[in-house]
C-alpha cells in the first residue's frame, strides 16, 4: 500500500471515531499515540505567539508523538513592540518565535507579510497555495476567521483559499485565541487533551517576552484551557472547529 492510500484510509477510519469524548476526529488516535501513519502538520498564525497561545499544547503533543510539525507565521510581528521600528521589532520577535518553536520541538517558516498591513489578494493566495503545495500537509491548523484582528482574519482566509486550490487536499481545523476579546462566536467541534502539555505550552509562550506573556494568559488563555478541559472531561484542553462542507478542503476524506 502506498503512503497516499494509507493516509487516506487513516483519515476515513479516524472520521468514524466516537465524538463522545475528546472528539478531535482526525487526531483522536494521535491523542492516544495509536496512529500508525505519521502526519505532516502545519499551523498558520498571523503573528509570532498566535500558534503558541492558540494550540501550543496540541502542537507539542503532535511533535512528541513523532509527527512532522511546522508553524507558519504570516508576519514577523513588525508592529508589535511600542517604540521600536518595524525592522527592530521583526528582529526581536523572530528570535522569540525561534525560541518558542524550539521549546515545542517544531519547525517554523515566515510567509513574508507585514504586521498590521496584511493582505488577502490573488498574489498572497498564490503564495500560501505554493507553500502548502511544497509542504504537502495532511492537517492544517489556522486562526478562526471571525476575529477582531484583521491579521488573524487574513491568516485564516489565505489558509482556506489555499486549501481549496491545492492538489493534495488537507483537513483544516480552526483554533481560538483570547476568546471573546479576539476570537468571537467560537463553538468547538473538537478538543485535544493538553493536561500533560500545559507547562511546555506556557514555557513556549513565555519566550515571547516582548508581548507580555503573563498578560496574554491573563486575557483568558489559562481559563480557556480549564473551561475547554471541563467541556471535554479532562483538566485542560484546547478547542477547535473542524472545517466541513461539500466545497471544503476536507471533502475528499
Amino acid at each position: 500500500m502506498n503512503k497516499k492510500n494509507s493516509r487516506r484510509q487513516f483519515f476515513k477510519k479516524a472520521s468514524l471515531l466516537s465524538l463522545s469524548t475528546l472528539p478531535l476526529s482526525v487526531l483522536a488516535q494521535t491523542n492516544l499515540g495509536e496512529q500508525d501513519t505519521k502526519l505532516k502538520v502545519i499551523c498558520v498564525g498571523g503573528h509570532p505567539d498566535d500558534p503558541e497561545s492558540g494550540c501550543g499544547g496540541t502542537l507539542a503533543k503532535l511533535s512528541s508523538n513523532g509527527n512532522d510539525v511546522k508553524v507558519l507565521y504570516l508576519t514577523r510581528g513588525e508592529a508589535g513592540i511600542e517604540g521600536k521600528s518595524n525592522s527592530e521589532a521583526a528582529t526581536i520577535r523572530t528570535k522569540e518565535a525561534e525560541a518558542a518553536c524550539a521549546v515545542l520541538n517544531v519547525q517554523h517558516s515566515f510567509l513574508g507579510q507585514v504586521d498590521g498591513n496584511t493582505m488577502v489578494n490573488n498574489e498572497w493566495i498564490g503564495r500560501m497555495t505554493e507553500f502548502m503545495e511544497n509542504e504537502k500537509p495532511d492537517l492544517v491548523f489556522t486562526q478562526w476567521p471571525i476575529d477582531s484582528h484583521r491579521d488573524h482574519q487574513a491568516a485564516s482566509i489565505l489558509t482556506i483559499q489555499a486549501g481549496l486550490r491545492t492538489k493534495q487536499k488537507f483537513q483544516i481545523y480552526f483554533y481560538e485565541v483570547c476568546a471573546g476579546e479576539q476570537t468571537m462566536t467560537f463553538h468547538p467541534t473538537d478538543y485535544v487533551d493538553i493536561s500533560n502539555e500545559q507547562e511546555i505550552k506556557r514555557k513556549a509562550l513565555f519566550c515571547h517576552l516582548s508581548q507580555d506573556p503573563a498578560g496574554i494568559y491573563a486575557c483568558g488563555h489559562e481559563s480557556m484551557e480549564k473551561f475547554r478541559g471541563m467541556e471535554a472531561g479532562v483538566s485542560a484542553a484546547e478547542a477547535f472547529i473542524k472545517l466541513n462542507g461539500k466545497n471544503s478542503p476536507s471533502s475528499i476524506l
